[in-house]
Formats: structure tokens, sequence, C-alpha cells
């Protein structure tokens, strides 16, 4: 009898010890599950897009346009992988434009952008409008003719008029020609042509870091002296631009670049006589014929607005159409993918940018819905 009873005794521990193990098979079961299901929830969080405006939170005061003629409109929680998203680098998200040397354009202009458009438009006279931004350029035009101003370059911001010849006293623009380590960075005023023909506006070119507009190759395929004070691709830096009481305030910082401040006045007219044309204007813009005056009162009364982006300022047209922005840059025919693969587009990462507009600002949209389009 005390034989049988060990034998079941023995027989019952088994059981019991199978039923522990069991248990904790199940136990580790379900913390497994729990744990892969956790996991995935993690991996959803990651592939969570960030939206553009994530990052810079001003969207509702812009209309976006894309580098191949899509007008967006308001682009909060958009995105589009060829020309518009964000990216990650190690000091955290930034807001990516990019705009190919060809593609469908805009009004008159020959170029491709990815460019916001403010949605009001303000008066120099009573404004008292500001517009700030941190970015890097990561990419110009890889071929252009080196004999031609706008090749290897990329406009970052401007200020745009909305009415009359619609003329922009204000373009930032990035240069670097192929092989340099540095570009440059440069700011333009365009006269707001007296009278009704524009076909005569020029433009003024003043270097920030490095070289004016007007520095250019001797030949298509030779470049000028690499500047030594100039900018690198992925080299971040800033600019403000302020206009109060008709005076334009410009600022441009960088680490470890001298701060630059401009000021010009949109009201009052430097070059209202043939003499008034500078020398620079004369070498680029009088040769080809555009060798205009301003009207005395500048911008006077007339509607201005912000834009920000990239607006690529190289394309494939033929020089001889025009020697300062027909660049007879390599276009693929069109073909965004072949002309992002061998470099022949522009590409400018946002990190900051604010907007304030004041009490006179009104709506834009006459001159958005004039062609529905944006120039």
């Amino acid at each position: 009898m005390k034989l049988k009873n060990i034998k079941m005794n023995k027989k019952t521990t088994t059981t019991i010890a199978l039923c522990i193990l069991c248990t904790i098979f199940t136990l580790n079961s379900c913390k497994n599950s729990d744990k892969k299901t956790d996991e995935k929830n993690e991996e959803k969080e990651i592939e969570k897009t960030v939206y553009a405006s994530d990052v810079i939170p001003f969207f509702d005061d812009w209309k976006l346009v894309l580098g191949n003629g899509a007008n967006v409109g308001i682009a909060n929680n958009f995105e589009d992988k060829d020309f518009f998203y964000t990216a990650n680098d190690s000091d955290g998200d930034w807001v990516v434009f990019k705009a190919p040397n060809a593609g469908s354009t805009h009004g008159s202009s020959n170029n491709t952008r990815t460019e916001l458009a403010q949605t009001k438009k303000w008066y120099p006279k009573t404004a008292n409008d500001k517009l700030t931004a941190t970015l890097k350029v990561m990419n110009v035009s890889s071929t252009g003719d080196a004999r031609v101003a706008a090749s290897h370059a990329v406009v970052v911001g401007q200020i745009h008029s909305a009415d009359k010849h619609e003329n922009e006293p204000l373009k930032i623009f990035y240069k670097k020609f192929p092989g340099h380590t540095k570009g440059s960075v440069f700011w333009h005023y365009e006269i707001n042509t007296e009278g009704e023909d524009n076909s005569g506006r020029w433009d003024y070119s003043s270097a920030v870091w490095g070289n004016d507009f007007s520095v250019v190759g001797e030949t298509a395929d030779t470049y000028p002296e690499e500047p030594k004070d100039g900018i690198a691709l992925g080299e971040a830096f800033s600019y403000e631009v302020e206009v109060k009481d008709g005076i334009m305030t410009l600022n441009f910082t960088s680490e470890g670049h001298e701060t630059k401040t401009f000021t010009k006045n949109l009201l009052v007219s430097e070059y209202t006589t043939k003499a008034d044309i500078p020398k620079q204007t004369q070498k680029l813009f009088v040769p080809i014929g555009q060798d205009g005056v301003e009207r005395k009162d500048a911008y006077a009364g007339e509607g201005c607005f912000f834009k920000l982006g990239a607006y690529n300022q190289t394309n494939g047209k033929s020089p001889e159409v025009n020697k300062n922005w027909c660049s007879g840059a390599e276009t693929h025919g069109g073909d965004i993918e072949k002309q992002y693969a061998d470099g022949n587009y522009a590409e400018v990462w946002f990190k900051t940018g604010s907007i304030s507009v004041s009490e006179n600002a009104v709506s834009n949209d006459g001159y958005f819905n004039k062609n529905d389009k944006v120039k």
C-alpha cells in the first residue's frame, strides 16, 4: 500500500509540474504577444508622417506651388515626395523644397519652383511686415552655361509686387559653381519700370557673402575664382526681411560669418534717368536691351507680398535668348527622375520661418485668381 501511494504521489507531482510549465509558457506567450503588439505600435508611431506644417506652423498664411506646376493652395498636412516634404538630420526636422531644371512653370517665368506665396498683400508706405527664415541649400544645378549669371543659382526668398508690372523689389539668391566648395549669397532689387512697357526692367545685385550676380565664367565651362567668404552647400544661414514705413531692411546671419545689414527705400527711386543706371547693370543688362528707368515713387502704392522656397534659376533655354537668365542646362526633356539622378535641380531645406503682417494687409486673391497661376 505504501508503495502504491508513493507511485500515485509521483504521478500527481508530475501532473502539477506540467501544469506549472504550461502556465509559465502561456504567460510568456502573452508577454511576447504584448511585446510584439507594442513593437508594432511603436513602428506605426515611427512611420507617422511629419508634415511641413508640423515643423514650421505658419502655413495658413501661404499658398504652395510645386515644381511640376501644381498649385496646391494652403499646404497644411500636405506632402509630395518629389517636391515638398520633411527630412531629419542631427539638427532635427527640416522642410524640403525641391525644383528640377525643367517642368511646368507659371506665368511668363522660364523657371520651375516649389515655393510659398503669401496670401495677403501689404503696401510699403504703411507697412510693418517681416519675414524670417533659417535654411541651408543642399543642391543647385550641376549643369548650365557659366557665362549666364543665373546658372547654378536658386532664389530662397522674395518680395513680389501683386500689381501693375508685378516686379520684384527683393530676390535672395544662393549660387555655387561646379567644383567649388563655397557658393555666394546675394540679393537683388528689380526696378519698377516707368511707363507701360516693362521690357526694359533690370536687377541690381548686392553681395552678402561671396560674389554678386555679375561674377560669371569667361567661357561656357570655365568658372571664376571660388569666394573665400562664401557659404557651402549644407551650411545654414538666416535672413530677416522687414519693411516698415517704406524702408526695406535686410539682415543676414550665419555662424562663422560676418553679419550683414542692408537698407533700401521702396518709395523713392535712385534710378529715374539713364545716367543713374549703375555700372553692373550696364555690363549685364544694357547689352541685351534692358535699359529702362524707374518711376520716381518706385513701389509706392503697389501691393506687395512675401515668397519663400526654392525658385530654381537654372533652365534649359538657350543663352542666345537671354544671356542673363537662359542657362542652357541639362533637362532630359523634362524628365524629373533623370534630372534628380544627375544633379540638375535645386533643393533647399528650411529649419525655421516666421511672418508678421501689418494691419493694412488685404487679401491677395486677385493676384492668384488672375490666371490661376503664380508667377
